[in-house]
C-alpha cells in the first residue's frame, strides 16, 4: 500500500511551497475528481496539500466584470443571482454538469482542472500516452466515438471534460493563479495544452502552481449567452458535443460573437471562423448555416466519431436561434 502524506496549507505561499517542493503532488479542494484517481490507480501522490483554507471562495462583482474565487463550489455559482442573469452561459453549464451532489462539493478550480474521462486514460490495464508516455494511443484505431475531432495528435485524441471552461471560453474569462514564479494572468483559452509529442500535460499551470480565482468580462455580450450539451443521457453524463455561444445583435444584425465547442478538443474549442462569418451579418437562416459548415473545416473525424460533425453545426444552430429570439 502506498503511502500518502496529507497536510491542511494554511496561505497560498504554504500551499504552493509544499507542493512545488515535492515531484508527486497533488492539491484538494472538494476531493470530487482526486478521489476518483486515486481509486483507479491513476494518480497516487505522495503528498495530498489541502488547499480549502487558502483560496479565494467568494462571488466578487467588480465595475465589469466578477471574480469568482477558485474555492467556490460549482452549486453556489450556478445559482447565484448575478450569474444567473448577467452570465447565463456559465449557469447552464455548470447546471449541465455532474450530479447535484458533486455540484454541492466540486470546486471550480477543481472543475477547470479535471483529468479526461478517456476510458484509455482511466483504466490502467490500458496503454494510454497521457498517463504512460511511450505506451501507445489505442482510440486511434480503436473505439473513438468520445474523442477528438480537433486538435488531437498522433499521440493523444483525448477531449476535456470541464462544460464550465466551454463557457468561460466563449466569455473571454482569465484564470488568475499563484505559482512558484509568482502570480500569474492567463486567458482561459490558453489553459490547456493540446497533446501534441506531450499528452500526459494536460495544462500549462507549473508543477505547483494553484489556481485561485477567475475573472470574467460582465458585458452585454455575455448577458446573451446560452450554452447547450448533447449527450447519451440527461445526467451525470459527459457532453459528445457542447456548444457555447456569447451574442451580441444590432437590430438583427451582429455586431459581435463568441462561440466555443465542448466534446470535440483537448482543450475548449474556439470557433473563431464560424465567428468571422457571422460578425457584421443579418442572423439569417443562411448566415447561421454557413457559420455551421465553417465550425467543423479543418476537423478530423475517426471511425466512430464523424456523427459530431453535423452535431456540431445541428447545435451551433440551435443555440444560435435561441438567442436570436428565431430567425
Amino acid at each position: 500500500m502506498n503511502e500518502i502524506r496529507y497536510v491542511r496549507a494554511s496561505t497560498p505561499a504554504q500551499a504552493v511551497a509544499l507542493a512545488s517542493a515535492e515531484p508527486d503532488t497533488a492539491f484538494v479542494a472538494g476531493g470530487t475528481e482526486l478521489t476518483n484517481l486515486m481509486r483507479d490507480g491513476v494518480q497516487v501522490p505522495g503528498l495530498v496539500v489541502d488547499v480549502n483554507r487558502v483560496a479565494e471562495r467568494g462571488i466578487e462583482w467588480q465595475p465589469g466584470r466578477v471574480r469568482i474565487g477558485a474555492l467556490a463550489r460549482m452549486a453556489e455559482v450556478a445559482r447565484d443571482t448575478g450569474v444567473r442573469h448577467r452570465l447565463p452561459v456559465v449557469s447552464t453549464a455548470l447546471l449541465a454538469s455532474a450530479s447535484g451532489q458533486v455540484r454541492n462539493m466540486a470546486s471550480i478550480g477543481g472543475n477547470l482542472l479535471q483529468r479526461t474521462r478517456c476510458w484509455y486514460y482511466r483504466d490502467t490495464a490500458l496503454p494510454c500516452n497521457a498517463r504512460v508516455p511511450g505506451s501507445g494511443c489505442p482510440a486511434l484505431a480503436g473505439e473513438n466515438r468520445w474523442h477528438a475531432i480537433f486538435g488531437g495528435s498522433e499521440s493523444c485524441i483525448r477531449v476535456h471534460p470541464s462544460d464550465l471552461a466551454v463557457a468561460l471560453t466563449a466569455l473571454d474569462a482569465t484564470v488568475l493563479t499563484q505559482g512558484p514564479g509568482g502570480a500569474r494572468r492567463l486567458p482561459i483559452e490558453t489553459l490547456h495544452r493540446l497533446p501534441g509529442d506531450a499528452p500526459h500535460r494536460e495544462t500549462v499551470l507549473e508543477h505547483g502552481e494553484l489556481v485561485v480565482a477567475v475573472e470574467v468580462p460582465a458585458t452585454a455580450m455575455a448577458a446573451r449567452s446560452r450554452y447547450r450539451k448533447v449527450r447519451d443521457r440527461a445526467s451525470f453524463e459527459f457532453a459528445l458535443v457542447s456548444v457555447a455561444v456569447a451574442l451580441e445583435l444590432r437590430g438583427r444584425t451582429v455586431r459581435d460573437v463568441r462561440i466555443a465547442l465542448g466534446g470535440v478538443a483537448p482543450r475548449p474549442w474556439r470557433a473563431r471562423e464560424a465567428e468571422d462569418v457571422l460578425r457584421g451579418e443579418r442572423l439569417t437562416d443562411a448566415a447561421v448555416a454557413a457559420a455551421g459548415a465553417v465550425a467543423v473545416r479543418g476537423a478530423v473525424p475517426r471511425e466512430h466519431n464523424a456523427f459530431k460533425l453535423d452535431l456540431v453545426s445541428r447545435t451551433l444552430a440551435g443555440v444560435l436561434g435561441e438567442l436570436g429570439g428565431g430567425r
